[in-house]
């Protein structure tokens, strides 16, 4: 085992300097700062701490969460891709940042694939269709988009942000159904569950946790996830492939991402490092009942996955004609 692991980095290393060679054999022997796009106390952000506990158990380092909100994404991946490409710098990258922003903006100061090297996933979440009990009469998506059609431009559907997923699983749904459901972008989370409680829209696309507490209230009804299968946490609703939308398997998730000048055997360490961390039963255990799945992707599995969903988004921006403010 020893010799295989020694060949192994002889052939790693090759055309790598002698004290790069080490560092990617000794990594990481230092705490790892992680910079997210997005305030502290986002779902994300305590999702990236409870991963920092047990990787500290794993490695004996700590993760060190750099929050550089603001800017869709853009202040975060230009903190990172300044920084050295020494693996101890690393970027939360997620849906929006690489696979939404370069059809929304038309010139951004990063490039998806040339600016970073991609290590691995982060995690993936689920959205619902989730609807106000009071002023919608549907009960299944069928009924729902039976009952939207009477009334073209009345319906209206909440998302976090706009240019985001949650908007655009919007344009998607509407493109595929005949729908004209009216968009109504809310500054996070929190104000779009409120409105959609409220009755001020009538629909929205949101985390199936968000929706969650006012389901079981009776307030909510949601009508379709859009994972591959049922959720455990709400067996009953159907997925929207199942309700005849494949289109609307849509995942929320976010991943790791390193400068562009990080030595492909440091980029293989980091994901291997991060990737055993994932798979631990403790992070699994912490993220179930979230809805939260690690997504411990190979480098490549992860550009082949950002590839994959920037095809979709850039249909999706294309339908909608939306434009972001630069």
């Amino acid at each position: 085992m020893i010799k295989v692991m020694k060949r192994y980095w002889v052939l790693a290393c090759a055309g790598l300097s002698t004290a790069l060679c080490l560092q990617a054999q000794t990594y990481p022997d230092r705490p790892v700062r992680v910079v997210v796009p997005f305030a502290a106390g986002n779902t994300l952000d305590t999702a990236l701490r409870q991963l920092g506990e047990e990787f500290k158990k794993e490695t004996g380092q700590a993760i060190i969460v750099d929050a550089k909100p603001g800017g869709s994404g853009i202040i975060a991946a230009q903190t990172v891709m300044q920084s050295p490409p020494d693996g101890y710098t690393l970027l939360l990258s997620n849906t929006s940042m690489l696979t939404i922003n370069p059809y929304t903006f038309s010139k951004l100061p990063y490039d998806t694939e040339k600016s970073f090297k991609h290590v691995t996933g982060f995690l993936g979440a689920s959205m619902v269709l989730a609807v106000n009990s009071a002023q919608v009469p549907a009960n299944t998506l069928k009924e729902f988009v039976s009952w939207a059609k009477t009334q073209p431009g009345k319906v209206s559907y909440a998302s976090f942000t706009a240019g985001n997923s949650s908007h655009f699983a919007g344009v998607i749904l509407n493109q595929r159904a005949g729908l004209d459901m009216v968009h109504v972008p809310f500054n996070g989370t929190p104000p779009a569950v409120q409105n959609l409680v409220g009755g001020q829209v009538q629909a929205a696309f949101l985390p199936m946790l968000s929706v969650k507490p006012h389901l079981d209230s009776g307030k909510v009804k949601v009508l379709a996830i859009t994972t591959p299968q049922r959720s455990p946490m709400i067996p009953t609703v159907p997925t929207f492939t199942e309700e005849g939308y494949p289109d609307m398997q849509i995942f929320i998730w976010s991943g790791l991402s390193a400068p562009a000048g990080t030595p492909d055997a440091l980029v293989q360490r980091i994901q291997t490092v991060f990737a055993k961390t994932l798979k631990s039963e403790a992070v699994i255990e912490k993220w179930r009942p979230v809805d939260f799945q690690p997504l411990p992707f190979s480098s490549d599995e992860y550009i082949k996955f950002i590839r994959a969903d920037a095809k979709r988004w850039q249909e999706a921006v294309k339908i909608s004609g939306f434009k972001a403010s630069e």
